[in-house]
């Protein structure tokens, strides 16, 4: 399942999951570490929404 955030639409999407923060392709949403943000516009994991 894809998250969205709420503040720039950013899509996490799982199966890519964010090389620049080092997170691994097949990373979970739930699994990511509370401190992670949008990597477009730094809102926190709280600003996303299931998509």
């Amino acid at each position: 399942m894809k998250f969205v955030c709420d503040v720039c639409g950013y899509v996490y999407d799982p199966a890519q999951g964010d090389s620049a923060a080092g997170i691994a392709p097949g990373t979970a949403f739930e699994a990511l570490p509370e401190d992670w943000v949008c990597p477009l516009c730094g809102a926190s994991k709280a600003s996303f929404s299931e998509a």
